[in-house]
């Protein structure tokens, strides 16, 4: 008998994440069009806007240095080389020399490079845990680790955001039934909301119940700690963190991303991570760009200081008005806005469209991205960011706020929401 249901019908219908704005084929909301060119400054429907959505910490995807690298190394190798997976032909010199520099960076043995952030994570995650581990993350665990952890063989559970004493419940729980081994997977910076993963306080849990640790340091890698070298290192516990990832994509302003470790452990990873082994090599263009990228992040550490400057300006000015800032200690500016019974998309896009008309690009993030419920533009001030761009920016949340006659102060609801969004960090 003939299936009577296409497993294509559900693309017709408005179901899924944003199902209402991919029927109307929404390019202002969701998946809007802009400049390909990254910066402060971004064209988005003919007209410059100011931008805070770009993760550019360090504003190096505007540097001539590396520019000029990747326009010798396309000259020199152009955009196919190597080709092959590192398994079989894709394996150079060049490539061993980045993750040796990356491995003596972060203080690890040694590292293993990924083509992709995203894929890394996943890669590393599922060739580590087996049918008897148990792997353990953040409620708020970015969707890489959400999907890594669900791929993988082992048992997953979850324990609350940033609660210390919810992760010791959960492994006391485990440890009575678990057979295999637990490794406890948190990010660095929270990259939606801001704020960092304890990790102080979970390294010494640690020590009473011997679990492994895996750090997504997406955010805090080249932004935090000393010299740019990651949360970790802020908070003094580096040498405690058995797997620390950094991606290239953020204040590296390119692509790709390694898992540094042990030597063991990088080789297991590099012989078992399926997203890498069945993967063509990172291209050269990009190995030759990040060695020099990377010591622009070493000596980066005036960058660094402008960026926290106007990440420190835009979050005073904006609490100046009223708003709600996150209590993150990243540079992140996580700016709620009050729903006040709303539907959280409604106030999302009517906020939204108010800033961009007036030259302010912002994003609205909603569920299922944060809790629902809760309406957060989540923006990133950057080095390139000028005194004026920020001066304006909290200018047009000005007229935002009195032209719209927004009361600023948020229902006990949203209140207790945030509070669950930052649990016990929250500022």
């Amino acid at each position: 008998m003939q299936n009577q249901t296409d497993i294509f019908d559900k693309c017709s219908g408005d179901g899924g994440y944003y199902g209402a704005q991919r029927v109307e084929d929404d390019h202002y909301f969701t998946r809007p069009i802009v400049d390909p060119i990254p910066g402060r400054l971004m064209e988005f429907e003919g007209q410059q806007r100011i931008m805070w959505s770009v993760n550019n910490y360090l504003g190096l995807a505007e540097n001539q240095e590396i520019k000029a690298v990747a326009v010798e190394a396309a000259q020199t190798y152009g955009v196919s080389a190597p080709m092959g997976s590192r398994m079989m032909t894709g394996n150079t010199p060049h490539h061993l020399e980045l993750e040796r520099r990356l491995a003596t960076f972060t203080g690890k043995e040694a590292a293993v490079l990924f083509n992709y952030g995203y894929l890394g994570v996943i890669g590393t995650i599922t060739s580590l845990a087996g049918p008897d581990d148990t792997l353990i993350m953040d409620k708020l665990a970015h969707a890489c680790i959400v999907d890594a952890a669900m791929m993988a063989p082992a048992q997953v559970r979850v324990f609350k955001h940033n609660s210390i004493k919810d992760l010791e419940s959960v492994l006391q729980s485990v440890q009575r039934q678990s057979k295999g081994g637990i490794m406890v997977l948190v990010e660095g910076v929270y990259g939606m909301t801001g704020d960092l993963a304890r990790l102080d306080e979970i390294c010494a849990l640690k020590q009473k119940y011997g679990f492994r640790l895996f750090v997504d340091d997406a955010h805090g890698w080249g932004v935090m700690g000393s010299q740019g070298r990651g949360v970790a290192d802020h908070f003094g516990v580096q040498d405690q963190v058995d797997v620390y990832f950094g991606t290239f994509a953020k204040a590296f302003a390119s692509i790709g991303g390694f898992s540094a470790t042990t030597k063991a452990v990088r080789d297991w990873i590099s012989y078992n991570a399926r997203t890498q082994v069945f993967a063509k090599s990172l291209p050269m263009i990009y190995v030759k760009s990040l060695q020099k990228t990377l010591e622009l992040v070493i000596a980066g550490d005036e960058n660094r200081a402008r960026m926290w400057q106007n990440s420190n300006r835009l979050k005073q000015g904006l609490r100046e008005l009223g708003y709600f800032i996150g209590g993150g200690q990243s540079p992140i500016c996580a700016v709620f806005a009050p729903i006040n019974g709303e539907q959280t998309e409604t106030v999302g896009k009517r906020l939204v469209k108010f800033l961009r008309d007036r030259g302010v690009f912002a994003t609205a993030i909603t569920y299922p991205v944060i809790p629902l419920g809760l309406c957060m533009f989540r923006m990133i001030p950057t080095t390139s960011h000028t005194t004026e761009d920020i001066d304006r920016t909290i200018e047009v949340f000005r007229q935002m706020r009195d032209e719209l006659t927004m009361d600023l102060k948020m229902a006990p609801e949203d209140q207790a929401k945030i509070s669950r969004v930052y649990g016990k960090s929250a500022a």
